[in-house]
């Protein structure tokens, strides 16, 4: 006999499978084109080993932004995946709050570039404005994600995880949001000390927090 459409409603089956699998996928594919900012130098002539040495070290932005980029996406997707082991079922408002974030995540590699290429520049305090500014966003849409889940009474989260999920919204507007905010304000002046920001957080989170990716939304 067919098993009623309400027993597998009520046997406690999680129904996100599908968003967290698509969400895995986007996070993928953003940290994947990061390493399209690495890029082999070109050497006229007969390559001397010194010469190109120099040209690897000289490429330093580009490790930098990646490195930073890498591990704070790293982080987004452990935070993420927090989150929804929290989460039982979707509505309209989670779907377009997930896909809010999956939208700024697919834009990091884009900011990321910006701070390989003008680091160096004159220009270093927009870009790193712009990259700092691209987390305070991202950090905004974790929250929205979690106001998502919350609404309307919880009926969307597991048992007990109200108390949770407003220690990470606590977390996320106490520490991951002004911080970046403090970063990207302070970066027309002093653009090092964004970057010091940025890369002192995720090495936080990851450390710190034992990689719970909380700088976003704990």
């Amino acid at each position: 006999m067919m098993e009623p459409p309400r027993a597998k409603e009520n046997s406690g089956e999680k129904e996100t499978g599908r968003l967290e699998s698509f969400s895995d996928g986007v996070f993928s594919i953003a940290m994947t084109l990061l390493v399209l900012e690495l890029s082999v130098p070109k050497l006229n002539g007969a390559v001397k080993p010194r010469a190109l040495l120099w040209a690897l070290m000289v490429q330093w932005p580009s490790y930098l932004a990646f490195v930073t980029s890498f591990f704070t996406v790293l982080i987004m997707w452990v935070n993420h995946h927090g989150i929804f082991r929290l989460v039982r079922r979707t509505d309209s408002t989670l779907l377009f709050a997930n896909g809010f974030l999956l939208l700024l995540v697919t834009v990091v590699p884009f900011p990321t570039a910006l701070v390989a290429t003008y680091l160096r520049t004159p220009a270093a305090g927009v870009v790193c404005a712009v990259y700092s500014g691209t987390f305070v966003l991202i950090s905004i849409s974790y929250s929205l994600l979690l106001s998502a889940a919350r609404r309307g009474g919880g009926h969307l989260t597991v048992a007990n995880a109200g108390p949770e999920i407003s220690r990470r919204l606590r977390d996320s507007w106490l520490i991951g949001t002004p911080l970046y905010l403090i970063g990207a304000v302070v970066a027309p002046i002093a653009p090092s000390v964004t970057l010091c920001i940025c890369t002192g957080l995720w090495v936080f989170w990851s450390v710190g927090r034992g990689g719970t990716g909380a700088g976003f939304a704990r």
